[in-house]
């Protein structure tokens, strides 16, 4: 019978001096590694999924009101639009699709750092303690869970496209499986040390000058995105009888608007990236040989989507509009000033790394996520859709390295001016 009793190590909290609030938490963040990261990673990939199911039922519904097919057709349509959104590209007779709905990807990495934030947190208990960590133990659970996290998420993404995929449609499953990789490298990993404390302890050594950087980098990023939002959302309310008389054109009643509706908002970082790309000089081209630029507008025949009325008329371009090259530096310059009055520096050297650096890795960045804007959209000119990626990239980080370095040296100058001596200015 005295196997029935409890070991004298779990006689009770009270006796081993601590406290039911200790216990508790302890048990929240010491769950089973393994197990707590596969389920997030699969719940974080269900978790979108379900959302585009839902989304291509309904639409399958309000487009004729189920008169044709059944609900697993917009339940294959839903699976296909997450799938694309992971750069798995389509077939629609015989034609490929291979732009990417930047707003599903968008959608699918808030819910990787959502679930991976709270992942962490639920392991964090794991593996040495913060002054451990910080003496150079060593320390596998963000990794471990990071791993763990990435072959849930991949599990469900391979399963979707092996049950919605068919010869005629032809997704890619290795670009599937490399942008579910991708996302829970870049997004997962990190929402996973935050959720864990450990990203704070190893932001913590980082050198001031680089988190300075990131600073900048992170306000020209923003910056940037409102002011291509704001140039298309312009555009689109100039020319917004174009896009209602295109409305009014769609038939199927209000669920066909609805979808359209609701395309459109998924399009819509891709739009925002087209924008930015004018914005920076170069432009994009809206099928097979067209130009949109603030040099010079050709345009051709151009499908009824109510975004397009946002492009500008072809032919010659207004004078005002040479004026939109000053844009991106004049961005850099603002963010690296604004982000100098929160990490001052004394030197001129450090303001100016600061600035340049920030304003050449924001510009890296707009050139990566411009190159995934555009691709074919349909057939014959519809081919190519696309910002001209390469020459973004050049002109952002140009124009915002530029606009960085001079941001970084004028706030630099001024403080040295106003503050007194013998502050330290660049701790």
């Amino acid at each position: 019978m005295t196997t029935l009793l409890p070991p004298p190590h779990r006689s009770s909290a009270r006796s081993a001096g601590r406290s039911s609030d200790q216990v508790r938490h302890d048990l929240a963040t010491r769950r089973p590694l393994v197990l707590v990261s596969v389920a997030g990673g699969a719940t974080a990939a269900a978790a979108t999924l379900l959302v585009c199911l839902a989304t291509g039922v309904a639409g399958w519904y309000l487009s004729d009101g189920g008169a044709h097919g059944a609900p697993r057709d917009g339940l294959r349509i839903g699976a296909l639009g997450w799938l694309m959104g992971h750069g798995s590209g389509v077939s629609v007779g015989g034609v490929p699709i291979t732009a990417m709905p930047l707003g599903v990807t968008l959608m699918c990495a808030w819910a990787i750092w959502r679930v991976g934030q709270r992942i962490g947190w639920s392991v964090s208990g794991h593996g040495p303690d913060a002054d451990g960590i910080a003496d150079g133990q060593r320390d596998v659970v963000v990794p471990l869970a990071a791993l763990m996290f990435a072959a849930g998420y991949v599990l469900v993404a391979v399963v979707t496209i092996t049950l919605a995929a068919s010869a005629a449609t032809a997704p890619s499953t290795p670009r599937v499986v490399l942008w579910s990789l991708l996302l829970c490298a870049v997004v997962g990993v990190p929402a996973i040390a935050a959720g864990a404390g450990r990203l704070a302890i190893w932001t913590a050594y980082v050198p001031v000058t680089v988190r300075a950087s990131a600073a900048v980098a992170r306000r020209i990023v923003t910056v940037w995105l409102v002011v291509s939002l704001a140039a298309f959302v312009v555009a689109l309310v100039v020319d917004f009888s174009t896009a209602a008389n295109v409305m009014g054109q769609v038939g199927g009643g209000g669920g066909a608007l609805a979808l359209v509706i609701v395309l459109s908002i998924v399009l819509l970082p891709n739009a925002v990236l087209f924008s930015s790309s004018y914005l920076l000089g170069p432009g994009f081209t809206v099928g097979t040989g067209t130009l949109v630029s603030p040099g010079a507008v050709v345009l051709g025949a151009l499908p009824a989507f109510p975004m397009l009325a946002a492009l500008p008329d072809e032919g010659p371009t207004p004078a005002w509009t040479g004026w939109v090259f000053l844009l991106p530096p004049v961005v850099a310059f603002a963010a690296a000033a604004w982000s100098q009055w929160v990490w001052p520096t004394a030197y001129y050297a450090e303001g100016a790394v600061r600035g340049a650096a920030g304003g050449i890795t924001a510009g890296v960045l707009f050139g990566l996520a411009t190159s995934l804007a555009g691709g074919a959209v349909g057939p014959g000119r519809m081919a190519d859709v696309a910002p001209y990626a390469f020459d973004v990239l050049l002109h952002a980080v140009t124009a915002f390295g530029i606009g960085g370095l001079l941001g970084g040296l004028a706030v630099t100058w001024w403080q040295r001016r106003t503050m007194p001596v013998e502050v330290t200015l660049d701790q």
